[in-house]
Formats: C-alpha cells, structure tokens, sequence
C-alpha cells in the first residue's frame, strides 16, 4: 500500500486550497450574514474543473481519479462547508449517478453541460416524511403514454432554489414496496416544477437548502434512469459517493479547528504562559491530530477502492460516521479552547461548531451508520453485485 499522494494529487490540493485563500475565505463573514453564495462563484469554480472533476474528458470533465475529489472535498470545507457541499451534491451525488447509470444519450444531453459547470445539478431524495426511511418517500410517477407524471415534494434538498437539473426519486409501483422507486431526470423549466428556499439554519448558511414542489410535472420516458423500480438502488449507490465527499470534507474541517485552535493556544496566555502549555489544551488538540490523520486515512482508502472499480457501502460508511462524528467533536473542543472568543464570529471556530453539527444529520445519521457497520459484522448485511459501476480510473474512454 503506498499511501503518498501524486503529483497529481498534490496539484488538486494546492489548486483548490489557493482558489478558497483567493476566491472564498476573504468573503465569508459577508456571505454568512446574508445566507447566499454569490452567483458569479459557480463559474469560477467551473473554470477550475472543479465541477467535473473526476469526469471522463469524453464527457466534458477533468479526467481525474476518484481520490481527487476527496482531496478537493477536503480544501473546499477547510474554507467552508458550504463549497465541498455543493461538490457532493452537484457532482457526487448527481454527476456520478449519471456516470454508473445514465444511458449515453443522457450522460450527452445531461452530464455533459453539468460537468463543463454551464449547468447546476442536485440530488432529490428526502420528504417532509421520508428521511432515513428512504422507502417511505411518496412521490409518484405514474406512465402516460412516453411520458411520466410526476407528483410530490421533496425538501432539505441543497441547491434546490439555484440547481437546473434534478434526480428525483419517486414511484412508479407503490405495491412493490422497495422494488416500485424509479429514478428521473427532472428539469427546472418543465411545467409544474416550483421551488423555494430555507432560510436561517444553524449551519451550511451560505449554501443554497430548500423545497422541489412536482405539481403533474411530465418527463419524458427517456429522462428516466435505469429500469422502473432500480430507483432505490441507484439512490443508494449515489449515496455512496455523497457519503465519501462529506467524509472528505470532515477531514478538512479538522484541519481548521487544528489550526485555528493552535494559533490561538500560542497567542492566548492564562497564568503566565501560552496556553498551548496546559496539558488539557493539549489533550483537545491532540484529539484532533488523531481525528484528522485517522480520518484521512478512511477517506483515502475509498478514493483507492473507487479508483479499482470496487464496491465500498461499508467501508464508505464507517468513514462517514467516523470523521463527522470527530469533526463535531474538534469543533466543539475549538470553541473551547478560545473561550468566550470561540462563542463569536470574531474568530471561525463558531461557524465550524454550526456547520460541523449538520454532517451527524446528513448522508445518513450517526446512528443509521452505527446500524450499518453493526449488521456487517453480524453478518446481516450483506453488498449483492450492482448491473452496474462506476468506471474505474484510469478511464478506458479517455486513454
């Protein structure tokens, strides 16, 4: 196992973390206080190839490997969570799902424009009633003629109010349970598709959040992804992918509390000497040391499993728990070690805390993943051969 990173890779990190020096982190404060990304950013960070980056260059992307968008996860949310959310979203968990799933007319009509950032895509599971129970969505599909009709709403969906394409889920045979979800490509300007915004979060303020009204919406057969009833496997499957960004992105955010908490431990002085010489400083910003190395590594493991072609839902899975589960807690210790001070925005550690506490809710609880990774080691769960994978890197297409 060679855990050094590339040339490549190496380029991928300093590129995105001098684009967020230049481009991201001056603003924050004054994006914060008006809870909106401003709308020239997506091209800049379409310019960057960050939009497509993991993308065969036959379909409008980068051509980089998998491990490169978690490293490019990572440097987005060492800025702000926000940034690495709407890479998860827009190329994770939609981009991706076009790649493993869409047929080529689609990955031509659809992926194409997404991966050359000309357009913003968004991934639309949850319900007001459907969260973790994924089958308990109640949107619906029914088949007229070479169209669907499309009924529901979704909502806590990113990019809802700003994304121009939409892979919804809904069924098409209510009396299948499960086997009854079918998957479609939904577009802003169909009739009947309305959406609207969430405001005030705790955290992710700057990122777009909100509601995807299907008033008797039709899509063309054609915008349908996979066989009817392969809708929950293809949600779960991009899931996967969802899950290895916003794990990525944790680890970034422990490199931010780890390095705000020590500038601050050298500067502050308490009973004569810096602070950073109390052993219980020490001990707060050993945990994150260990948080960030630990969950690098789980990360790195699945941008490698990705890159051969292998399925990774557990190991995908413990990533996710695990690095947002010590993401929170070097948040919380951050806030802690500036004291008052961390209790402002006169200092990040207060927005790291907010956004920090969002990923145990997001891409599956914490306690959804403590399930998982129990039933795996129970032998109750069990990973069947998907009809199809992601390609693995390097791509066939583009040598």
């Amino acid at each position: 196992m060679d855990f050094n990173l590339t040339s490549e890779h190496e380029a991928v990190r300093d590129a995105t973390r001098e684009f967020c020096r230049h481009e991201i982190l001056p603003h924050l404060r004054d994006w914060e206080r008006v809870e909106q990304i401003p709308a020239d950013i997506v091209p800049k960070m379409a310019a960057q190839g960050l939009l497509g980056l993991c993308i065969p260059r036959r379909y409008g992307g980068l051509g980089l490997d998998y491990l490169s968008l978690g490293i490019a996860c990572e440097e987005l949310e060492r800025a702000d969570t926000a940034f690495r959310v709407l890479i998860a979203v827009h190329l994770a968990l939609n981009s991706l799902a076009l790649l493993q799933w869409g047929s080529e007319g689609q990955k031509r009509k659809y992926l194409v424009p997404q991966a050359r950032g000309e357009k913003l895509a968004a991934f639309a599971l949850t319900e007001p009633d459907a969260g973790s129970d994924v089958a308990g969505i109640r949107a619906t599909a029914r088949r007229d003629g070479a169209s669907y009709i499309l009924n529901g709403e979704k909502t806590w969906i990113s990019l809802a109010d700003v994304a121009d394409h939409f892979l919804i889920f809904a069924y098409t045979d209510r009396g299948a349970g499960h086997r009854g979800v079918s998957a479609f490509i939904v577009e802003r300007g169909f009739d009947g598709v309305s959406s609207s915004s969430l405001h005030h979060k705790l955290g992710g303020r700057i990122g777009n959040t909100g509601s995807i009204a299907l008033q008797e919406v039709r899509v063309p057969a054609d915008n349908r992804i996979g066989a009817e009833g392969e809708g929950l496997t293809i949600a779960l499957s991009a899931l996967d992918n969802g899950r290895y960004a916003v794990a990525a992105g944790a680890v970034g955010l422990m490199e931010a509390c780890l390095e705000a908490s020590v500038s601050y431990a050298e500067q502050r002085r308490s009973f004569g000497q810096p602070i950073g010489k109390h052993q219980l400083i020490q001990q707060k910003i050993a945990r994150m040391v260990a948080g960030r190395d630990i969950g690098r590594l789980l990360y790195y493991q699945v941008g490698r499993l990705k890159n051969r072609g292998m399925r990774c839902t557990r190991e995908v899975s413990l990533a996710k728990w695990m690095n947002c589960d010590n993401a929170f807690r070097a948040a919380d210790d951050a806030v802690q070690i500036h004291g008052a001070y961390g209790y402002s925005d006169e200092f990040p550690v207060e927005r790291y805390f907010r956004n920090a506490r969002g990923s145990l809710i997001y891409e599956g609880t914490q306690e959804i993943h403590q399930l998982i990774q129990a039933e795996y080691a129970l032998g109750y769960r069990t990973d069947k051969p998907l009809s199809r994978s992601l390609p693995p890197y390097p791509f066939e297409e583009d040598a």
